[in-house]
């Protein structure tokens, strides 16, 4: 099977945001690690497809470094700007061509958690669909997900070519080796700007970022029993409002 695998570059959350680290998003690198997996056991290829600033050079080498074979890189300097549905045309727009078996994504970016282009870009090409997938198998020409529903998973079975989105439970990605990092610096990226950038105008803005507010300190009540009833019932009632 030839994948194609949509790749971010995105904040690293395990440092403070203050650092500016960037890294490949963690759903995205399990997307690449399945496709990987596949093409290794049945034959085929990766191909990788990152929307990002010309800074992001350095994730898509990270995933290249893994065993991917190829990259195409669409520059957008200030990708903020642009939201799931903005970013799903983009990608559409590149994959409009249909030379692949399976487009991959992580099912969200663990930046803004919206989880929403992956099937945005599903319709947009007008290709079957499946999300939140926990493994992958190739049964002939065919892509078996098993995905995790709100009840258990389900395993589908999606003809080529089809879109799925993949969560970070399914696999452990490899760290790349020595000789994966240095094939990466040969290996072919392609960079260019948006195609038809006019219809990718965002649908959402987002005004600002604010820090989550803390909780005010709790209240700790002593005396008699029956009177701190009726002190917490009063305050329930008459501060909180929530009685």
């Amino acid at each position: 099977m030839r994948f194609c695998v949509c790749i971010k570059q995105v904040p690293d959350l395990t440092t403070a945001v203050q650092t500016g680290r960037m890294v490949l998003n963690a759903y995205d690198a399990s997307a690449v690690e399945a496709a990987l997996v596949l093409t290794e056991a049945g034959g085929g290829s990766v191909d990788l497809l990152l929307v990002g600033p010309r800074s992001a050079g350095e994730t898509i080498r990270k995933a290249l470094a893994m065993g991917g074979d190829r990259a195409t890189h669409v520059v957008v300097e200030d990708p903020s700007e642009l939201d799931s549905y903005a970013i799903a045309e983009i990608l559409a727009a590149e994959l409009a061509g249909g030379a692949y078996d399976v487009i991959a994504c992580g099912k969200q970016s663990q930046d803004t958690d919206a989880g929403l282009t992956g099937s945005m870009l599903a319709e947009r090409l007008g290709l079957p669909y499946a999300s939140n997938a926990v493994a992958l198998s190739a049964e002939g020409d065919r892509l078996v997900v098993t995905r995790q529903g709100d009840s258990g998973q389900e395993i589908i079975e999606l003809p080529t070519p089809c879109v799925v989105t993949c969560s970070n439970d399914m696999n452990d990605p490899r760290i790349a080796s020595l000789k994966g990092i240095m094939a990466a610096k040969r290996k072919e990226v392609v960079e260019h700007g948006p195609s038809g950038l006019a219809a990718a105008r965002p649908r959402t803005v987002v005004e600002r970022h604010e820090p989550v507010p803390g909780r005010p300190a709790g209240q700790v009540f002593e005396g008699d029993p029956e009177e701190l009833v009726a002190t917490v019932v009063d305050r329930l009632r008459n501060e909180a409002r929530v009685i």
